[in-house]
């Protein structure tokens, strides 16, 4: 090989290092770029969330009432928590069909308007309690207890499923029942079995 054919190699040769060193350098500033974007897309979640939360401390209370009557197309008799009544009107927005009587709303402090509707109010025990899941417990699955079973079904079952049954007849039917026994007997399971035939709410 001449020495010109030998420069012209190491020339190509360097120029290839360079080159790869270039994009070497490019995909490490593509996952710098990349990092800086996620940190900014997450930056500016963390400031909507504080936005928020500042909005909200920032932001007046309102007023829990109850619906007592609607007089009109656009107002509504509404008694405070604290004890008022007030002649109020409500949200544009707002299903007024919904604002019946008895319903949970609540005011805005400045213009007494109704600005939502409001669940009906629960104790937390009771709500806690309500949402016990009585399992998919068939009286199949309940053994040797046959006889309690049937006994329950007419006290408790028969009553709610087909009241004209004890109307027709003049039975007034029980208003509750007391299953007693050791611990390990079944009155559990009965009470699950029977809540998840009759689609009912179990309370633990």
């Amino acid at each position: 090989r001449s020495v010109a054919q030998m420069a012209e190699g190491t020339d190509h040769e360097q120029a290839l290092k360079r080159y790869v060193a270039k994009v070497q350098e490019h995909r490490e500033f593509e996952s710098r770029v990349k990092k800086l974007r996620d940190t900014v897309k997450k930056n500016s979640v963390d400031y909507d969330k504080s936005e928020d939360h500042l909005k909200a401390l920032q932001s007046v209370g309102q007023i829990i009432g109850e619906v007592l009557r609607q007089l009109d197309a656009e107002r509504f008799i509404v008694k405070a928590s604290s004890g008022p009544r007030y002649v109020v009107t409500c949200k544009v927005k707002l299903d007024k069909s919904k604002l019946v009587s008895g319903s949970r709303v609540s005011l805005d402090m400045t213009t007494l308007t109704i600005m939502r509707l409001l669940p009906r109010e629960v104790d937390p025990m009771v709500f806690s309690m309500l949402h016990e899941d009585p399992g998919k417990i068939s009286y199949g699955d309940v053994g040797g207890l046959t006889e309690q079973i049937r006994q329950m079904r007419e006290v408790i079952e028969l009553p709610l499923t087909n009241p004209e049954l004890f109307k027709r007849v003049g039975i007034k039917s029980p208003k509750g029942v007391l299953l007693y026994g050791p611990p390990g007997t079944g009155k559990t399971l009965l009470a699950r079995a029977m809540a998840h035939n009759m689609i009912a709410s179990f309370i633990k």
